[in-house]
Order: structure tokens, then sequence, then C-alpha cells
């Protein structure tokens, strides 16, 4: 009879493992998506904002390099505010990582102390 009830024990501890394995591996899938959605591969969106950015500067820049006083003047000062613009646009978009990495660790550490409040109530039994 012992040995039944320890059977069973086992095989009920197992199969919750199993599940905390598989909720682990629901919620690891959901961040990766997550992670990926806000920076992991660069979308088209972004290399177009890089291209248009680039071609912009590099025509400015020529084109005040090749011509008059008063049209050279005017390209410096779009390739200035083109390059302003583009460090703001970087920042903001670190910004965004970085409240991401903030909301992830966030919910680790919620994860973490529910996992010990878990683990203390299991110590108690």
């Amino acid at each position: 009879m012992r040995k039944t009830r320890k059977l069973r024990m086992k095989s009920v501890i197992l199969s919750r493992r199993k599940q905390s394995l598989e909720h682990f591996e629901q919620e690891k899938e959901r961040v990766r998506a997550i992670i990926g959605s806000i920076g992991g591969v660069p979308q088209f969106r972004t290399k177009l904002i890089n291209v248009l950015f680039i071609v912009i500067i590099i025509v400015a820049g020529g084109i005040s390099v090749f011509s008059g006083d008063k049209l050279r003047l005017l390209m410096i000062e779009l390739t200035m505010v083109m390059l302003s613009v583009k460090i703001i646009y970087m920042i903001h978009i670190q910004m965004r990582v970085n409240h991401f990495k903030f909301w992830i660790l966030s919910a680790i550490e919620w994860r973490i102390n529910e996992m010990t409040v878990q683990l203390k109530q299991l110590n108690k039994k």
C-alpha cells in the first residue's frame, strides 16, 4: 500500500513538473516573439528609414560641394537637420528597447517571487 501511494505521489509530482516545464516553454516562446518584434531583427520600415536618411544626407552633401554659396548653406543645414532627426529617432528606438527590457526584467522578478512563495509553501508541507 505504501509503495503504491509513493508511486502515485511520484506520478503527481512528475506530472506537475511536466506542466511547469510546458508552461515555461510557452512563456519562453512568448517572450522570444516579443523580443523579436521590438528590435531583434530589423523590419522593412526601419531599413527604409535608414536608406532614406542616407540618400538625403549623401544628396544634400553632394549638392553642397558642387553648388553655389546660397544653395551650399541650405544643403549643409538640411544635412545637419537630417542627422539631428536620425539621432532623435535612434534615441526613441533605444528608449523603446529599454522599456521592454525593464518590462521583461520585472516579469522575471515577479515570476521568481511567485516561485519563492511556492517553494516556501512546499517546505511547510
